[in-house]
């Protein structure tokens, strides 16, 4: 997660393709993370998209309520 937060477009792409195939590992904290953060919409809909890439049930209801978020980009992700 720190390096998703970087301020280096580099290193936040570092981190997300980092992430990726651990989705599933670090579920609870990547919910807690979406949860959390209101600022970064990027950085959202990445969460959303390893939220996604896990691959769990307990993600579910995150995917089902953004499906009908007024965010366009959100919604995709979902």
């Amino acid at each position: 997660m720190r390096l998703m937060r970087s301020h280096s477009p580099q290193r936040q792409e570092d981190g997300f393709h980092t992430l990726l195939p651990a989705a599933s590992e670090h579920l609870d904290e990547l919910l807690e993370e979406f949860q959390a953060e209101r600022d970064d919409h990027g950085l959202r809909c990445w969460l959303l998209e390893l939220i996604g890439e896990a691959r769990s049930n307990k993600g579910l209801p995150v995917l089902v309520d953004q499906l009908g978020s007024p965010d366009e980009a959100l919604r995709g992700w979902a």
